[in-house]
């Protein structure tokens, strides 16, 4: 990749979209959804499982290792047999040679995965970090089993604590109030998301892809009003909580606290985003985890908006009372 002017390597150009939800949920059908449509993009799609999970057996070809099938809609399709990382390379590396043409990566999981690892080959791998960007995780819930599916299955949780994007399927099936109730207990795990109860089959492409919801430099949107007013019986141990303050961070404190966290509490944080701001900095910081991978960014100036600190934290069990009290800590004392 060549570098800009200024001497510093460019955004990566290819965005990927991890498409996620437990057994049943409509992935395929919102797969094939996007494969049928006539948008711009040339995509690649990436399985992790095949059968009934995966798309149409006829699409791929068995033979132990990973295939990559030229589709008649000029999409790619490949089979995950091995590391994500090494995939993406290759594939990235036949598109340089010209044996395969594709500017977008849609990566659809197992039903029973965890997308957390998926999402931190991005952050974790340069060889992948400088050739593809994380677009956004898109989850779908099933609205007939949704809340058995929470009550019973970890992995069902951690699908919705790492979307930026639920969208709720086979609402026909159940009363308007069952699709509310379950809209309800999945604004208290993952407050930060968008939530729309959709028809898989119809359901508009840009709304999928290009989201930009893993995007650094996008800013945050947490109304933490969510939280206030759902009355929510589960009890899930997976959750969301925020913390706010007018007041600065000091930024030795701040980073040596964030350390402290990550190396503690990283394995159940699943996703966590904030705005900081920080004494004698005067703009906009950003900060960015997946478990134990964190990052930050700074981006332009406050402008007309007062400066505030808002970071919102998707986790599993984790210690609400003691993790706001150690950003409190942090905050500047003038």
């Amino acid at each position: 990749m060549q570098e800009d002017n200024l001497g510093l390597a460019p955004e990566p150009e290819i965005p990927v979209t991890i498409l996620t939800g437990f057994l049943g949920a409509g992935k395929t059908t919102l797969l094939n959804r996007i494969l049928s449509e006539d948008h711009k993009y040339k995509i690649a799609v990436i399985e992790n499982e095949f059968g009934e999970e995966g798309i149409d057996n006829e699409l791929l070809v068995h033979n132990g290792k990973e295939q990559i099938v030229q589709m008649n809609n000029g999409c790619i399709c490949c089979t995950i047999r091995g590391d994500l990382s090494r995939i993406l390379t290759d594939l990235r590396i036949r598109r340089d040679k010209g044996e395969i043409d594709f500017n977008y990566v849609v990566i659809e999981t197992t039903g029973v995965a965890n997308p957390g690892p998926v999402c931190q080959t991005f952050f974790m791998d340069d060889a992948v970090a400088c050739f593809y960007r994380l677009d956004g995780v898109v989850t779908i819930v099933d609205a007939k089993h949704g809340m058995q599916t929470l009550d019973e299955q970890p992995e069902a949780k951690d699908q919705v604590g790492f979307a930026d994007r639920i969208f709720i399927s086979k609402t026909d099936l159940v009363k308007p109030e069952d699709v509310e109730k379950l809209k309800e207990r999945l604004i208290a795990i993952n407050p930060r998301c968008p939530i729309e109860p959709v028809n898989m089959g119809n359901l508009p492409v840009e709304k999928v892809l290009n989201i930009c919801g893993f995007n650094m430099n996008d800013v945050l949107d947490i109304d933490p009003t969510f939280l206030t007013g759902v009355h929510h019986h589960h009890h899930d141990d997976v959750s969301a909580f925020v913390f706010e303050s007018d007041r600065p961070f000091d930024a030795p404190r701040f980073d040596q606290y964030i350390q402290s966290l990550v190396a503690v509490y990283g394995q159940n944080m699943l996703r966590y985003k904030g705005v900081l701001y920080f004494k004698q900095i005067d703009r906009r910081c950003v900060l960015q985890g997946v478990h134990m991978v964190c990052s930050a960014d700074v981006l332009g100036t406050w402008g007309d908006k007062k400066p505030a600190n808002k970071i919102v934290i998707i986790g599993k069990n984790l210690p609400q009372k003691a993790i706001l009290e150690g950003f409190a800590t942090c905050l500047s004392e003038e």
